[in-house]
């Protein structure tokens, strides 16, 4: 069974940072892609960064290109989104997923994935 589990959200003023964490566990980590998404209220979930695990290959989204990095620790079976220079437009709720099922070929599309996290809150106040 595929668990999910992030942590690492919070309240951070604007130009401050954050780690976010992804634990994955019942699958074989380093075979497939997972990605951060981020879902404010009202919008849609929208795809932040993404790696192939295997390869190391990392993708973002233009809205945090240069801000936030994605990250992997295969020994620990963890991925990290390191979200620094936050700005009023970032907070939302932050999730994690892993796409298990064969090649992603758009790996910041949500419909290419799997299993999710139950999602962390990221709040930047001004």
């Amino acid at each position: 069974q595929v668990q999910l589990v992030e942590s690492g959200g919070g309240s951070v003023q604007a130009g401050g940072s954050l780690r976010l964490s992804c634990a994955a566990s019942g699958y074989t980590y380093s075979s497939y892609c997972m990605g951060w998404f981020r879902q404010a209220p009202g919008k849609e979930r929208e795809g932040v960064a993404a790696i192939y695990t295997g390869g190391g290959s990392t993708y973002y989204a233009d809205s945090v290109k240069g801000r936030f990095t994605i990250s992997q620790d295969n020994a620990k079976n963890t991925l990290y989104l390191q979200m620094n220079s936050l700005k009023p437009e970032d907070p939302a709720l932050y999730y994690c997923a892993a796409a298990v099922s064969g090649e992603v070929a758009r790996p910041l599309v949500k419909y290419e994935y799997n299993y999710w996290g139950q999602g962390t809150q990221v709040t930047v106040s001004s």
